[in-house]
């Protein structure tokens, strides 16, 4: 919306059981949006340690940001390569063109909403490799962000859930307007953030205004009596 180009998806890859910064499950479906958008992919595997992760990303991401004006061959991942980094099937009608290293990138746009410290720990990592950070949601009225998503034609689909007031039920349940009115209720009732900043929650997007085809996928739900997540065992393009 403000003209800018985007260069490329970065995905944080948590090999780790957690971590203090980035989500963890359902992440590699950015493959399947940045193939949708036409945006080349790159996913970083990071073990989610908080004394070292920014340091890894940072690591990692240099090589890419540190590029030239020289014209760059087009690299497309293999379906073996994406299914061994995403660990379920996929059905790739359409290519996911590798972003790599030699980029000229000078900025980096993040999604915190409200949390100072993934902010702060971005901003001072895009400081040291040279290039600006932006935030474009910062701040951003919880409920009117969630109703925002589902005005502008979002499909979110909650892949994890694990707060009080949020059963088995929500996982693998779509964010659409009755949802959200269920999700205000019981974000009041049980004071969790309605837009899952604190970590109640994390969504996947199935489909959106900038994507050219949208997403089916097939899941287990994993439940452990508190919390869950969805194992996704097959993702692909709708006809």
């Amino acid at each position: 919306m403000k003209g800018w180009k985007v260069c490329g998806i970065v995905t944080i890859n948590i090999t780790g059981d957690d971590s203090m910064m980035f989500q963890v499950p359902a992440t590699s479906i950015a493959g399947l949006q940045a193939s949708s958008g036409g945006i080349p992919w790159f996913q970083v595997n990071v073990e989610g340690d908080e004394e070292t992760e920014i340091e890894e990303l940072e690591s990692k991401l240099r090589p890419i940001f540190d590029g030239t004006n020289n014209p760059i061959p087009q690299q497309i991942w293999t379906t073996d390569e994406f299914e061994e980094v995403c660990n379920f099937n996929v059905n790739l009608t359409q290519p996911i063109v590798k972003l790599v290293p030699g980029q000229t990138i000078d900025a980096i746009v993040t999604g915190a909403l409200r949390s100072d410290y993934q902010k702060t720990r971005i901003e001072q990592m895009a400081q040291r490799l040279g290039i600006k950070s932006f935030c474009p949601l910062w701040h951003h009225n919880p409920l009117n962000h969630m109703r925002d998503l589902v005005n502008h034609g979002f499909e979110l689909l909650f892949c994890s859930v694990s707060c009080d007031g949020l059963n088995e039920d929500w996982i693998g349940k779509k964010l659409d307007m009755s949802s959200l009115a269920e999700l205000e209720l019981l974000a009041e009732k049980n004071r969790f953030s309605i837009d899952g900043e604190g970590g109640e929650f994390e969504t996947t997007v199935l489909n959106s205004p900038w994507m050219n085809r949208r997403i089916s996928i097939n899941g287990d739900t994993v439940w452990s009596g508190q919390r869950g997540y969805l194992s996704i065992n097959e993702a692909t393009f709708d006809e």
